[in-house]
């Protein structure tokens, strides 16, 4: 299963991972200096929460419109809420903007950003969205080979120092994807040490993450952490029981930002056995 399909757009997952998407984002642009963008999974950018998909799960409803219901939540939870409602009419929720549209609508007028997506109606969607912005580059093939083709970023000819890469994938091959996502990691790192690599995982069953995050530790980089979202026990292979973001080179007090958001997530969003998790697998000081 697709996890980036319309009729999922909203739910838990997406909530965690944008939250620290555009939190990642706000830390980048405490500087002046430009950064990149490179989403390795891009999806289409925006998709309808009142299509037939999405009207059947109402994933939605459970997840990202739940949070526009409540009165008050942490700074950074209330964010990303500003961020999905300015796709919107005004006291509506239609449409819901994916990792791509909500990174672009962050950046600055310096920062840059390319977007890969391998499904052809997809990218077509995404270069239609993105055509008459001049800071985003749409790339219709893999993302995961895109590594080798945007890495070290250049704005012309001069090197882009910082900047971002987010690792998305819809896990069709499940636990397969997990040797590519490592591979790209390292290549990432090689190309672009200082990079931000942030990998969004789902949660079944969480026995088969171990191996996944015992290499994630080895990787070449200072510090590596990751916080999850658990809506209900991690008890069935069969349904998205949660997601986690591993993020690679955090910023400085990054965990920080995240332990604010968690457990008002947990409290809202959570079932009977929901629980959290935010843990450095690597901290180098």
């Amino acid at each position: 299963m697709n996890y980036r399909h319309a009729f999922h757009a909203g739910n838990h997952a997406d909530v965690l991972k944008h939250i620290a998407l555009l939190a990642l984002i706000d830390a980048l642009k405490r500087k002046d200096t430009p950064f990149f963008v490179l989403d390795t999974h891009a999806g289409r950018g925006r998709y309808l929460l009142a299509g037939e998909e999405s009207r059947k799960t109402s994933e939605a409803e459970d997840g990202v419109m739940r949070l526009m219901a409540q009165p008050r939540l942490p700074d950074v939870v209330e964010r990303y809420l500003r961020a999905v409602q300015a796709d919107n009419p005004v006291g509506a929720l239609i449409t819901y903007p994916g990792s791509p549209l909500l990174a672009a609508q962050a950046m600055r007028e310096q920062d840059r950003m390319a977007c890969c997506e391998m499904q052809p109606e997809e990218a077509g969607e995404l270069k239609r969205l993105f055509e008459h912005d001049s800071r985003v580059r749409v790339h219709g093939g893999d993302g995961y080979a895109a590594v080798r083709a945007f890495l070290p970023p250049r704005a012309g000819n001069v090197k882009i120092g910082r900047g971002l890469v987010l690792i998305d994938p819809p896990y069709e091959a499940q636990d397969a994807e997990y040797p590519q996502i490592i591979a790209t990691l390292r290549e990432t790192l090689a190309r672009w040490p200082q990079a931000i690599c942030a990998v969004w995982y789902p949660i079944k069953q969480r026995r088969s993450l171990l191996p996944f995050l015992r290499k994630a530790t080895a990787l070449p980089a200072r510090s590596v952490m990751l916080a999850e979202l658990q809506v209900r026990p991690d008890d069935s292979p069969l349904r998205l029981n949660g997601s986690g973001m591993l993020i690679v080179n955090p910023p400085w007090q990054f965990d920080q930002v995240l332990a604010a958001a968690l457990p008002a997530l947990k409290s809202q969003l959570g079932e009977a056995g929901a629980c959290t998790r935010l843990e450095w697998l690597k901290h180098e000081q």
